[in-house]
């Protein structure tokens, strides 16, 4: 028997239990011993009743472990599928993204890994999670990245050097190429990366479009300088907020970053990680930290009354949403990557045509920006190395008999990013 972390509907019920070890079910499954497991902002939903959850499950998403057990379809011959089912090993240290990927499908071969054909979403009733002592992952070599055996994935890092930086991790920084630091990238990527930041990021002339002439060359006029507002600074939030300042610094592109929360430790946090980081990293630009009354004002000094050029919402709930579209400007972006649940959106077709918006929503696709995840996690040990400091993403390491005080607390934003140790 093992002990885990339950969900009970509707709402607000966490119990530990004891429950039999998962087994192997199908050929392409993997058996892992869990070393950490992790409480993130989207367990809430579930834990609040926002998702009309309607079973008992076990929760939690994120973890990273030990291999156990592997099913026949892994093996030194293994051809013509994912690497990892040639390579991968009983004992090998292993870091999951939150949601099952096959690796085969005509999604997972573009990179959108999180709608993948076989998708199951980690710690949900279709699939026990990882706040356990065991988990079993299906199509396991299509989802897990092995941490013993670095040729199995990509990175900037040389392969000759990569098996050395990972030693350099600890568990606890691992976890979070589970699920916040893919996400938060993703949300500053997207946004980014969107053409109608073009003119500013890239300092191209609009539209952009291969062959398609344009009225003239980039106008000189245009200042170099990105204002992005993220709303919502739990651990994704933080997570965007480096992922933006990163980039921003390597293109020397000038930004201006607001901050928006609720919840003042949370603001708090931001502030004092900004603080901490090196002035050759900030010195392109300038990030404030705002409740959500001051947020319009402070985006109105900022750009004459213009808005944002993105906005990335982080919360998942609808006047989050309303927020973004008030702050964004014509022609801007919003991005979200909040767990939104079945509320309709708060603002009508016309309002988006009125200003010209694009709209990007969804799930992260971890397990394809695990590589460029990787490399921030490892430029930024500063931030994502240590656990339970000022400027520490993960506030806490407990064992899993606290979950249900860490989900009380987490939900009443008592602690920030809290990590279960199921042998503790």
């Amino acid at each position: 028997m093992q002990k885990v972390v339950r969900f009970y509907p509707p709402s607000y019920d966490i119990r530990v239990e004891e429950v039999p070890i998962p087994s192997i079910q199908h050929p392409d499954d993997a058996i892992v011993k869990i070393t950490l497991a992790g409480l993130c902002g989207s367990d809430l939903h579930v834990y609040r009743g926002h998702q009309h959850v309607n079973k008992i499950h076990t929760c939690g998403h994120e973890f990273v472990g030990e291999v156990t057990d592997l099913g026949s379809s892994f093996g030194d011959q293994i051809t013509g599928r994912p690497v990892l089912y040639s390579k991968l090993k009983i004992g090998h240290r292993v870091v999951s993204p939150f949601s099952i990927s096959c690796g085969e499908c005509h999604p997972c071969r573009q990179g959108f890994t999180s709608r993948c054909t076989e998708s199951l979403l980690i710690g949900s009733p279709a699939l026990d999670g990882a706040q356990a002592q065991y988990i079993r992952v299906p199509k396991a070599g299509g989802t897990l990245v092995s941490l013993s055996d670095p040729s199995t994935w990509q990175s900037s890092i040389p392969e000759a050097a990569r098996a050395k930086v990972l030693s350099t991790l600890n568990d606890s920084s691992l976890l979070l190429l589970a699920d916040i630091l893919p996400t938060g990238l993703f949300a500053a990527v997207q946004a980014l990366n969107h053409p109608k930041l073009g003119p500013i990021v890239k300092q191209a002339p609009w539209p952009m479009f291969d062959g398609l002439p344009t009225l003239s060359d980039p106008p000189a006029a245009i200042e170099k300088t990105i204002t992005v507002a993220i709303i919502g600074l739990g651990p994704v939030g933080i997570c965007a907020a480096i992922s933006l300042i990163d980039y921003c610094a390597a293109c020397k592109l000038s930004y201006r970053i607001l901050g928006v929360d609720l919840n003042e430790a949370r603001r708090d946090k931001l502030e004092r990680i900004y603080a901490a980081i090196g002035d050759d990293w900030k010195a392109q630009g300038q990030l404030k930290i705002s409740s959500s009354e001051g947020a319009k004002e402070n985006i109105q000094a900022w750009t004459a009354g213009i808005g944002c050029d993105a906005v990335l919402e982080v919360v998942g709930h609808s006047n989050a949403l309303m927020l973004s579209y008030e702050l964004v400007r014509p022609f801007g972006v919003i991005t979200s990557v909040g767990v939104h649940s079945n509320n309709q959106l708060p603002f009508l077709g016309s309002d988006c045509y009125n200003k010209n918006i694009s709209l990007d929503f969804g799930r992260c696709p971890a397990r394809a920006f695990f590589p460029a995840a990787l490399d921030l996690l490892v430029k930024r040990q500063d931030i994502f190395g240590s656990v339970g400091e000022e400027t520490s993403l993960i506030d806490q390491i407990v064992g899993i008999d606290n979950a249900k005080e860490s989900y009380r607390a987490f939900d009443k934003g008592e602690v920030g990013k809290v990590l279960f140790n199921p042998w503790k």
